[in-house]
């Protein structure tokens, strides 16, 4: 069973929120709380990846592809893990999620312009075991990637409390 964030955890992420290059002593300055115990979390953390990998933060249009798209997919279900490996050869294919509904793949693909984006489509569409395909092209990111309003939740959803029990 995976380990959920607690007070002591949610302070120093806040932290790192705010100021992504804070260090150690920086964080245990702003937190209150012991040196040992940011390092010991931090080290906590990568051991169980509960942070995601740099790359998350790095803007694919620095890198040159200012186009992003979501590439719905069907796939032969037998072959799923073989679309997976191929999938991982596109270099302009950033994320694979399978998912249950009409779509059997949801892929995040970038893209240099459209021309670019129709040849990463259509290696997609290549692929040995892919149906159909159906590609939405992000206009505007509305709501960009966050958790930091997770972080001030002190109960879990699921569990359907709002206070701590006694006791």
């Amino acid at each position: 069973m995976k380990r959920e964030a607690d007070a002591t955890d949610r302070a120093i992420l806040q932290t790192l929120i705010d100021d992504p290059t804070a260090t150690g002593v920086q964080i245990s300055e702003r937190t209150g709380l012991a040196r040992n115990t940011v390092r010991a979390r931090l080290q906590r953390y990568d051991a169980e990846k509960a942070l995601l990998p740099f790359e998350h933060r790095v803007a694919t249009s620095f890198l040159g592809y200012p186009l992003r798209a979501f590439v719905t997919t069907t796939v032969i279900q037998r072959e799923l893990h073989a679309v997976a490996d191929a999938l991982a050869a596109i270099p302009e294919v950033l994320e694979v999620n399978g998912v249950a509904g009409a779509a059997d793949l949801i892929i995040l693909i970038v893209a240099r312009d459209t021309d670019d984006l129709y040849r990463v489509a259509g290696a997609v569409l290549d692929i040995p075991g892919v149906v159909r395909t159906e590609t939405g092209l992000v206009m505007r990111e509305l709501l960009p990637y966050r958790a930091a309003q997770l972080i001030g939740s002190a109960a879990s959803p699921r569990r359907g409390r709002t206070t701590p029990r006694a006791g």
